[in-house]
């Protein structure tokens, strides 16, 4: 991309809160669950979005707004799709309980496995290319091996399904929200694990009975965002023992019952956030006051996310289908 060149040898500036819609992306007919930008700089014009539509897109998101692949190897709603770490490969998990290891370009299937559950949550680990976890509806957690098509390790929780998957620096710890089981169970919903031993680490980050739909890393300091079905964001330590951080707490949007996500900008100045009510919110992420709102989609806007390289360029998502670039 002619507009992605200019930016790829300086330093990201500071993020910008964006102001004015670019494109308005339609060409999904279902629900969209998830989108990513490509984590290579150079082909960061690349947008990735999984639908309950039952395929995977890929977009010039911008440049021209244009679909330029469409992936349809499920069966069944696409509920978490992952880009590889080279850019080459799309990993996707769906309610058809199949993950499928995607070639950007031929389109072909590295590979398949079909699973035991219904896949809701997958992520590569961040210094393991061939290595992903994924959860879904299960009390269980699996690393895979790309290599090999084999399950590597199995987590086990007792729990009814993995929400999201958080790996923390270096990837020798990570995080799974859940949906636990019970009012009383000792099992709360973030649970954290050695990725080498299987062992849990802590099932007491967390006290409050909301489930947690989604989880992020801040980018250079060592805390964690959780978005909680409480229509709140709650901050974390991101090392040992996760103590919550109680005097921030960041709150206006609504989640009500979608899988809403939230990032942090890549310099880490703001937090954004999708709403049940269609709005974007960006806060503050030092003050956690509410910076600005976007009247983003008609629908509940369920993922906004930051371009990695262009400051305040910013995708969203939502529940009718549609994908938008704002600048």
């Amino acid at each position: 991309s002619e507009l992605i060149k200019p930016y790829l040898g300086s330093k990201y500036k500071v993020t910008e809160v964006p102001k004015s819609l670019i494109f308005c992306m339609s060409k999904h007919s279902g629900p969209v669950n998830e989108i990513q930008w490509c984590p290579v700089r150079e082909q960061s014009h690349m947008l990735l979005s999984a639908s309950m539509d039952k395929t995977v897109k890929v977009w010039d998101a911008v440049d021209t707004g244009c679909c330029l692949k469409t992936y349809s190897c499920h069966s069944c709603a696409v509920r978490a799709a992952r880009w590889s770490s080279c850019g080459r490969r799309i990993l996707s998990g769906g309610f058809d309980s199949t993950l499928h290891l995607t070639d950007v370009e031929t389109g072909k299937q590295i590979f398949s496995s079909k699973t035991e559950f219904r896949i809701s949550a997958l992520k590569f680990h961040p210094a393991e290319p061939n290595v992903f976890i994924c959860g879904g509806f299960s009390p269980e957690v699996k690393a895979w091996d790309i290599r090999t098509s084999k399950v590597l390790r199995v987590y086990k929780a007792a729990v009814q399904q993995t929400l999201d998957i958080l790996f923390l620096p270096e990837g020798r710890e990570f995080l799974t929200s859940t949906d636990a089981v019970s009012r009383d169970s000792a099992d709360r919903t973030i649970v954290a694990w050695d990725f080498q031993s299987a062992a849990k680490i802590s099932n007491q980050i967390f006290h409050e009975r909301y489930t947690c739909p989604s989880l992020t890393l801040h980018p250079k300091e060592s805390v964690f965002v959780a978005q909680t079905n409480g229509n709140y964001m709650a901050l974390f330590s991101a090392q040992r023992p996760y103590r919550i951080n109680k005097k921030k707490r960041y709150e206006g949007h609504k989640v009500e019952g979608f899988a809403v996500g939230c990032e942090f900008s890549p310099d880490g100045t703001l937090l954004v956030t999708g709403s049940s009510d269609g709005k974007v919110f960006f806060y503050n992420y030092h003050t956690s006051r509410i910076i600005r709102t976007l009247s983003a989609h008609k629908e509940a806007c369920v993922s906004a996310v930051f371009h990695p390289v262009l400051p305040s360029l910013l995708a969203t998502c939502d529940w009718a289908g549609e994908i938008k670039i704002w600048q």
